[in-house]
C-alpha cells in the first residue's frame, strides 16, 4: 500500500523521524518497505513508501491502520483527524422507520444510506492530492471519495446512482434484501462484463433486481458517474470465505473483494460511515441523508487472553544491557508500558507477574494466543534487541553402539576420499536370487535388495551418462538371502565403489589407472585405522560372478575366521555392456561382523618408542607354489622373537632359473630393542632359526 509521509503525519507525528529509522522500525515489526517514491504533486515533491502488511494484519491495510501502527512502534501521540466529530447527528441516524435486512453468516452488517441534493461534482484538491500520492487518479467526486474512505480507513463502501434504481424498480420506496441467486442469471457489471450467476452467488437485490454482487462488483444500470446527484450507499462487512469463494467461481477479483478476503470486522465501521457522510458534507453542505436499510449487527464478543511474565521471559530471552553490555531480562514495567502502547486494557497482577488482557475489536482475529501477544512485545522492544541464543535441548537417551561403530566407520571413509551413497532399498531388477515382494507400489520398487553392488553400479554408469565425474562412495543399506522354501535373513552391509580415473604420482607424470593392489592398499588403510586385522584369501563363492572379476576377486576374513566380506575389480563384460572403466573396484563388508569384533576387541596397549636403531636384513628363498606369503609371514612373526618388528615383500619372481612349480620370494626383515642396540651376531642367530624352521615346514630352498 503507497502511504504518503505528509497523509501520515496528519495522524501521527513522524516529520521529527528520520526517513531510515522509521523504515527499520516498521520492517522489524512485520511492515516491510518495498519501495520508496518521490511522487512530484502540483510543483511539490512528496515522499511516499510501498508498505506491505502480514497476512493475518488485515487491520493495518490503510492510513489510519498504518498510523496506528507506527504511534506504538515509534511511542509517539496520535493527532486528532479534521473533519471527524463523532458526535455529528449522523451517529443517530438510526430509526424505527428504516428498512431491517435478515442477518445470515455470510454477512456481519449490513447498512444503506440515501444520499440526495449532491451540488458539487468535483472533489475537493486535498483529498486528490493524496489520492496521487496513493497512486490513484481522480476521476469525480463520487469515485474519489469512496477510493480515500477507502484508503483513510480500510472499509469498501459502494455507491449506486439512487435515480437509476428508482426508475429500473419503478418505485421511490424500494425494499433491499441480500440473498442468494434463486435461478440462474446474465448479470452485466460496471466493468462492462457479463458474468453467469448461479446458486451460490450472493447479490443485493432492489425490489428483486439485482444492483451488485455482495461484496465484489455493482450493476452497470445502476452505476454511477460525474453528473449522479443522488446516491444509495452500501456498507457491509461480508465473510472474507464467502467473498473467496465467489471471486474464484467467477473469476473475478477487485480492490473491494480483495479488502473482504483479508478478512475486515465492524470495530470501526460506525466511523467510517461518519466519516465519509461527513467528508460529503463538506462539499455538499444542503445534501439529505437517511438511512434506508440496517441489517442486525453482529456483536462481537470480548476476548481476553492472560500473559505471564516467566513466559516472556523463556520465549524471547534476555536482551543486553546498554551500559553494562550483560544479558538482562525485560522488566514487568516496559511489558506493562508496551501495552498501554498497543492501547491493550489490562489488569496487572503484581503477586503473579500476570497481565489479564483484552484484545481490541480490530486484533481479534490476529490476537487469539498468548504467544501472539508476547510477539506484540517483542515487536515493540525490537527483535534485533534480544540476544539470539539456543534454548537448552536435553539429550535424551544415549547413542547406541551399532551407531557408534557406524560413525566411526563413516569417518574412515570420509577420511579415505569416500563420499556417503543414498540410494532406495527397493529395486526394480529381476534375477534368479530376487526376493520379490506381494504388493509392490511400483514395478521399480517390486524386489528386495540380495547386495548393494548392482545398484551402486547402476548409479555409476547413470553419472558417466549425464556427463559427471566417477563416483568414489560407499552406502550403508540391508540385504536379504533365501528363497521361497526358507526363511528370510536380513544383514546390514557396507559397500562401495572406487577407482576409474587416472592418478598422477608426480605433476610431470601421465595419470596411471588404479591398480588392484593400490585398490586393495586402500581397503587395509581403512581396516588399519579401525585397528581391525583382516585375511585376505581367493574367492570361492558364485554370489558376485556377474559383477566381480573372476581372477581379481578376494574374501576377507576376519582373525577369528569369520567371514567379513569381498572385494574385487569390475566383472570386463558388465563394465563393456555400461561402457565403464575396467579399473572401478567394488567392496562389500558385513557390518555385523565389523561391529561384533570392535565389541569384542580390548583396550589397545601402546609401548614407549624405541630409541635404539633399527637393522634390517634382506632373505631370499624358493618355495612352492602353492604356499602364500600370508603363511609365511605368520610363520616368521610367530618364531621372530620380540626383536622382529616388521616383514616386507620385496619382490615374487617366477621364471628362469626358477621351476615352473615354485616360485621366489625376496623379503626384508626390520630388528630393534626397546632396551639395547642389537649386535649382528644376535641378529644372525635368529635368522639362522627362521631359515630352519621355514625349510622343515614349507620346504624352502634358501638363495644366497
Amino acid at each position: 500500500m503507497y502511504t504518503s509521509l505528509d497523509w501520515l503525519n496528519e495522524l501521527v507525528s513522524v516529520k521529527t523521524i528520520q526517513l531510515e529509522t522509521l523504515i527499520n522500525k516498521l520492517t522489524l515489526g512485520g511492515f516491510e518497505v518495498e519501495e520508496i517514491l518521490e511522487i512530484d504533486v502540483n510543483n511539490n515533491k512528496r515522499t511516499v513508501l510501498d508498505i506491505s502488511a502480514t497476512a493475518n494484519r488485515a487491520d493495518s491495510l490503510s492510513i489510519k491502520g498504518i498510523a496506528k501502527e507506527i504511534t506504538a512502534l515509534l511511542n509517539q501521540p496520535s493527532n486528532v483527524v479534521p473533519y471527524s466529530d463523532n458526535s455529528t447527528k449522523y451517529k443517530n441516524l438510526v430509526n424505527d422507520n428504516i428498512n431491517r435486512a435478515d442477518f445470515t453468516a455470510d454477512y456481519s452488517t449490513f447498512v444503506t444510506l440515501t444520499i440526495e441534493n449532491l451540488e458539487n461534482l468535483t472533489s475537493p484538491k486535498w483529498i486528490q492530492e493524496k489520492l496521487i500520492c496513493s497512486k490513484v487518479e481522480p476521476v469525480n467526486n463520487l469515485l474519489d471519495f469512496q477510493n480515500y474512505i477507502l484508503l483513510e480507513t480500510g472499509y469498501p463502501f459502494e455507491f449506486y446512482d439512487l435515480e437509476k434504481i428508482q426508475k429500473l424498480t419503478n418505485a421511490s420506496d424500494f425494499q433491499l434484501q441480500l440473498k442468494l441467486v434463486e435461478k440462474p442469471l446474465s448479470f452485466l457489471a460496471n466493468n462492462d462484463l457479463t458474468y453467469e450467476l448461479n446458486s451460490e452467488i450472493l447479490v443485493v437485490e432492489a425490489n428483486q433486481y439485482p444492483i451488485s454482487i455482495g461484496g465484489i462488483i455493482s450493476n452497470y444500470e445502476v452505476a454511477y458517474n460525474s453528473k449522479t446527484t443522488s446516491l444509495l450507499i452500501e456498507g457491509s462487512i461480508f465473510s472474507s470465505k464467502k467473498i473467496r469463494q465467489q471471486s474464484r467461481a467467477l473469476g473475478l477479483r477487485t480492490d473491494r473483494s480483495a479488502r473482504y478476503e483479508k478478512g475486515l470486522n465492524n470495530s470501526y465501521f460506525t466511523e467510517a460511515l461518519i466519516r465519509l457522510i461527513t467528508l460529503l458534507k463538506i462539499t455538499n453542505p444542503n445534501l439529505i441523508c437517511k438511512l434506508h436499510t440496517a441489517s442486525e449487527v453482529e456483536q462481537l464478543d470480548d476476548v481476553k487472553l492472560l500473559l505471564q511474565y516467566e513466559n516472556i521471559i523463556e520465549i524471547l530471552g534476555p536482551v543486553q544491557n546498554p551500559k553494562t553490555k550483560n544479558p538482562i531480562d525485560i522488566s514487568p514495567i516496559e511489558v506493562t508500558e508496551y501495552l498501554k502502547r498497543l492501547n491493550f486494557d489490562f489488569t496487572f497482577n503484581q503477586t503473579a507477574l500476570e497481565w489479564l488482557v483484552q484484545i481490541p475489536k480490530d486484533r481479534i482475529d490476529d490476537l487469539e494466543r498468548e504467544i501472539d501477544l508476547i510477539e506484540e512485545i517483542g515487536r515493540l522492544h525490537g527483535f534485533n534487541n534480544f540476544i539470539t541464543t539456543l534454548p537448552p535441548i536435553p539429550n535424551i537417551g544415549k547413542e547406541d553402539f551399532s551407531y557408534q561403530i557406524r560413525k566411526k566407520l563413516t569417518n574412515c571413509f570420509i577420511n579415505t576420499g569416500f563420499n556417503e551413497l543414498l540410494q532406495y532399498s527397493l529395486v526394480g531388477d529381476k534375477t534368479a536370487q530376487s526376493i520379490p515382494l506381494v504388493n509392490p507400489l511400483t514395478t521399480d520398487c517390486s524386489t528386495l535388495r540380495t547386495s548393494l553392488l548392482p545398484s551402486l553400479v547402476k548409479i555409476t554408469s547413470e553419472n558417466l551418462k549425464q556427463g559427471n565425474n566417477l563416483l568414489q562412495g560407499f552406502e550403508y543399506g540391508h540385504v536379504f538371502e533365501g528363497n521361497l522354501k526358507t526363511t528370510y535373513k536380513e544383514f546390514e552391509v557396507i559397500s562401495g565403489i572406487f577407482g576409474g580415473t587416472k592418478i598422477k604420482q608426480n605433476w610431470d607424470q601421465s595419470g596411471q589407472p588404479l591398480s588392484w593392489f593400490e585398490g586393495k592398499g586402500q581397503i587395509e588403510e581403512i581396516f588399519n585405522q579401525l585397528n581391525i586385522s583382516v585375511i585376505w584369501n581367493q574367492s570361492t563363492s558364485s554370489k558376485y560372478e556377474t559383477i566381480l572379476h573372476p581372477y581379481r576377486t578376494a574374501e576377507l576374513y576376519l582373525e577369528t575366521g569369520e567371514y567379513l566380506g569381498v572385494f574385487g575389480q569390475i566383472h570386463r563384460v558388465l563394465a563393456k555392456q555400461l561402457n565403464l572403466p575396467v579399473d572401478l573396484f567394488l567392496f562389500e563388508f558385513n557390518f555385523d561382523s565389523i561391529r561384533d569384533e570392535f565389541k569384542n576387541k580390548k583396550l589397545a596397549l601402546y609401548n614407549s618408542y624405541s630409541t635404539y636403531p633399527k637393522i634390517t636384513k634382506d632373505l631370499s628363498f624358493v618355495v612352492d607354489r602353492t604356499t602364500s606369503f600370508d603363511s609365511i609371514k605368520h610363520t616368521l612373526i610367530k618364531n621372530g622373537t620380540n626383536y622382529l618388528k616388521d616383514i616386507e615383500l620385496l619382490d615374487e619372481y617366477r621364471g628362469g632359473s626358477i621351476p615352473d612349480h615354485q616360485t621366489s620370494f625376496c623379503i626384508q626383515l626390520t630388528f630393534q630393542s626397546s632396551e639395547k642396540t642389537l649386535i649382528t651376531k644376535e641378529i644372525e642367530e635368529i635368522i639362522d632359526t627362521l631359515q630352519s624352521i621355514l625349510t622343515d615346514k614349507y620346504k624352502v630352498s634358501i638363495r644366497a
